[in-house]
């Protein structure tokens, strides 16, 4: 069920930040669906919080795919906005997902290193073992932390920050995120949400400097995770 203002999670909020969980179905900025997106939704929320008047500065630092969970980090300042994205382009935020996939990996941990080339028509990625036209070299860390009755929970952290890159990278190793049809899934999820999580985040605040570290509870009306909740 995707958000509104009242069913927002906010698990951080300054004057130069808010960090929201985000719920499946929610897109974090408009496209051509023409949904309210999860950004006007946050700046609703601050204008009420605040009864702030005119127009409510926000800055959208990265994305999260609309089926997938978890944490989404917005800049309420420009001076933020900014220092955020470079922050980004030096890889200096720190970001671990969750992935309950159908098939257990070979290797209960490994890098992962492909080339993926998007296509806009599908809205999905390839992959590749070598550079092809238009492809950018994607590389993860996964670490098979839990096997569940039916299905497998994966830690992973990103070096790179590519189109569908979770997704795609594990269907190439044959292990497919619960839900994701897209990517190779058996059956879809009721709510058409992926099995894919947004688990943690840490990094130096843009302007104050103090180390801010969360983790996103996950979507606890989902019985698979609730069982990974506590592990």
């Amino acid at each position: 069920m995707a958000s509104n203002i009242d069913s927002l999670e906010v698990l951080h909020e300054d004057n130069h930040l808010i960090i929201i969980n985000k719920k499946a179905g929610d897109i974090v900025q408009g496209d051509k669906t023409g949904d309210k997106p999860l950004s006007d939704i946050v700046k609703d929320f601050i204008k009420r919080k605040y009864n702030k008047p005119g127009e409510v500065f926000l800055g959208v630092v990265h994305r999260l795919d609309r089926p997938t969970t978890g944490i989404v980090v917005f800049a309420k300042t420009s001076k933020a906005l900014t220092r955020l994205n470079a922050m980004l382009q030096k890889h200096e935020i720190n970001k671990t997902y969750w992935a309950i996939t159908e098939q257990k990996p070979k290797q209960k941990q490994s890098t992962l290193e492909h080339f993926l080339r998007k296509n806009p028509k599908n809205n999905k990625s390839s992959w590749h073992s070598i550079n092809v036209d238009g492809s950018k070299k994607a590389i993860l860390h996964y670490n098979n932390i839990h096997d569940l009755d039916n299905y497998h929970l994966l830690e992973i952290g990103l070096e790179t920050g590519r189109h569908h890159q979770i997704r795609c990278q594990l269907s190439a190793i044959g292990c497919t995120i619960k839900g994701d049809l897209k990517y190779g899934a058996k059956r879809p999820n009721k709510d058409k949400s992926i099995h894919l999580h947004s688990r943690k985040i840490s990094f130096t605040h843009p302007v104050s400097k103090e180390l801010i570290e969360k983790t996103a509870p996950c979507p606890k009306e989902d019985a698979l995770w609730r069982s990974c909740e506590n592990l």
